[in-house]
């Protein structure tokens, strides 16, 4: 089953800057907010005109989508996210937006409390 939707209106994202939770590191910001009764995540993700050409850009969007792809399964369910990309999601190692990811994802209380079993 698909545990995301994409975020596609302008108001979502309006909504998310305005009144989300949100933090920060080198590669991105991550916005988040509670949907009510919503069984599933929806993302979004944005890249500004600022961080290069076309190329660059889309570069940094794979990076940052298959970056949650990887880590999906470890997020809490029911959550508006929208990552911004900054310059190090563009040419900055894999293994630093995976790391930013994760610490910006605990900060803001995604990630499901590990279970010992």
């Amino acid at each position: 089953m698909n545990k995301t939707l994409s975020i596609k209106e302008n108001h979502v994202f309006r909504a998310l800057y305005h009144k989300g939770k949100s933090a920060a590191r080198k590669s991105m910001v991550l916005y988040v907010m509670k949907r009510r009764n919503q069984p599933v995540n929806h993302l979004g993700i944005t890249v500004s005109v600022k961080l290069g050409c076309a190329v660059e850009r889309n570069r940094a969007r794979r990076r940052i989508r298959e970056t949650y792809r990887l880590n999906e399964t470890r997020l809490k369910s029911g959550f508006d996210i929208v990552i911004v990309a900054r310059k190090a999601a563009v040419d900055g190692p894999f293994d630093l937006l995976q790391k930013d990811f994760l610490i910006l994802a605990k900060q803001l209380g995604l990630l499901e409390e590990q279970r010992d079993g």
